[in-house]
């Protein structure tokens, strides 16, 4: 028996679990990158008897509760908290059309055929459109990867683009097709304004830009490398207020908007996938196991376990000239421990795509906390630059304790609430009359590098605090409070995800 365990070889994986406390044998087990943890495990509670006794002394205690929880922090990448991140927002991801959706089977490539540049399946292959653009990644053959555009609409076995593409026989089961945007025609689409909103107006041409799978609140990039690919001058990050058949309008742009012909330009648009909270008809309660593997014994690898675990607490730290994190909370209805003769569970152990945190110097491309304006697409912000911020996610999760039980048999979710706080450099007294005010308050972040990228979006939400700080020989800063309120969107808050960008958009 080892005489100590270092943390330097313990890990932590979560699973999915097919009802509460109970996980498949089959499961997949997805690694996590903790920095930290935070109150990770059971604490028992036990009652003494004391009863009135000649000795004066007690009997031994007896066990009443557990409470079992977890938390850890990690640094945000692209990938590692995506699929996890359902949890918290308790709904399923809105992804665009790809062949490895997160939550049903994939539907795995079989081949690909050079001269014909297609990408053949058994089945599944319907719904790619012509002029999609589709992002193609995990292929042996490297001709095969990397963005493309799609030739005409998909059958249900094929898939053919207008680039290049190289024979492969038998690509990896897990190669993926993912839908990343749209390229419209040549002169097919204008800017055209809508008082001071931005419309993407079809010009010519038949596409219903409700086919494009677009909702109220996701944000798109407009534009590409290419200058034939992007308009002169309206180009950039913008959220989608509503949808028709001929247009698509935007109620908050990163550019000055102006109208603007598309005359021999075939430009380029992208977009991901959405993760929102959802009204009551497509909310979905996960639960999940989180494994903590504690070195090994004689006999093998030690773990321990949270089962029953609902998602409680998330919050994104956004200091300064630093990494961001994310701290995860989850409230457990019992905790469980195994001796390397035991093992761990059974199931698949799912590693994660190697890639880089982002930072808070280089990675971020808009921070924007602004007045609501449902009239103006391009507001002006309430301040120039941040020094720190979090956005905090709380779903007021309690466990259900009751007679017979040791822990919880189930656990209760509140109220969805969504705050943070921010602390801005002080340049305008607009912000401060905006916390008196009450004003109503947006605020966005988009991150991005790699060619991918990430947003979070609060639509709705009031300000506090606002005293301004002064202090001798430094710039005046504003510390203000963040209170998300539900939007017209439906929505609290939104994290959208770019599984492609141009570099452009960096």
């Amino acid at each position: 028996m080892a005489n100590k365990i270092d943390s330097n070889i313990t890990g932590l994986r979560f699973a999915e679990e097919t009802s509460p406390k109970v996980v498949s044998g089959s499961a997949n087990w997805y690694l996590l990158e903790p920095n930290t943890y935070s109150d990770f495990g059971g604490q028992i509670a036990t009652v003494a008897r004391n009863p009135i006794n000649p000795s004066r002394q007690r009997k031994k205690g007896v066990t009443t509760d557990l409470d079992a929880s977890g938390g850890f922090q990690q640094d945000l990448t692209v990938l590692n908290s995506l699929r996890l991140l359902q949890g918290f927002f308790f709904a399923d991801i809105r992804e665009k059309k790809t062949n490895q959706p997160m939550n049903s089977a994939a539907l795995p490539i079989t081949g690909v055929t050079g001269s014909s540049k297609t990408y053949a399946a058994a089945s599944g292959l319907l719904n790619y459109l012509a002029n999609h653009l589709v992002y193609l990644s995990g292929f042996g053959v490297a001709a095969n990867n990397g963005l493309k555009t799609v030739a005409s609409a998909s059958t249900a076995t094929a898939l053919v683009v207008v680039e290049t593409s190289a024979d492969e026989a038998s690509p990896p089961a897990t190669a993926e097709a993912r839908v990343v945007g749209y390229k419209f025609a040549s002169a097919t689409l204008d800017v055209v304004m809508n008082g001071s909103l931005v419309r993407l107006n079809r010009a010519s041409g038949s596409v219903d830009f409700t086919t494009l799978g677009l909702i109220p609140g996701e944000w798109i990039y407009l534009g590409d490398d290419t200058a034939g690919n992007r308009f002169a001058n309206n180009n950039g990050y913008a959220r989608v207020s509503s949808v028709a058949a001929t247009y698509i309008e935007l109620d908050k742009v990163s550019w000055t908007p102006a109208n603007e012909t598309g005359t021999g330009k075939t430009i380029y648009i992208y977009f991901g996938s959405v993760l929102k909270n959802e009204d009551s008809t497509d909310i979905v309660r996960r639960t999940y196991q989180l494994e903590r593997t504690l070195g090994e014994d004689n006999d093998g690898v030690m773990s321990e376990y949270l089962t029953g675990a609902v998602p409680n607490e998330l919050t994104l730290n956004v200091p300064q000239a630093d990494k961001v994190t994310l701290d995860m909370t989850f409230v457990a209805t019992d905790n469980e421990q195994r001796t390397g003769v035991t093992g761990v569970k059974t199931g698949t152990r799912v590693d994660l795509a190697t890639a880089d945190a982002f930072n808070t110097s280089n990675d971020f491309s808009r921070i924007q906390l602004a007045i609501v304006d449902p009239l103006v697409a391009a507001a002006t912000p309430l301040f120039a630059y941040a020094t720190e911020l979090t956005i905090t996610l709380t779903n007021n999760v309690t466990p259900n304790k009751a007679v017979g039980v040791l822990g919880a048999f189930d656990t209760s979710a509140g109220t969805f609430e969504v705050g943070g706080s921010l602390t801005a450099y002080f340049s305008s007294i607009t912000a401060v009359q905006a916390v008196r005010n009450n004003s109503d308050i947006t605020i966005d972040i988009v991150m991005a590098k790699a060619n991918k990228g990430i947003v979070w979006d609060i639509p709705l939400m009031s300000l506090g605090n606002g005293r301004l700080n002064v202090e001798q020989d430094q710039p005046i800063t504003l510390p203000l409070e963040q209170m998300g309120a539900e939007s017209s969107f439906g929505h609290t808050l939104l994290f959208g995800y770019f599984p492609y960008l141009p570099t452009v958009a960096m």
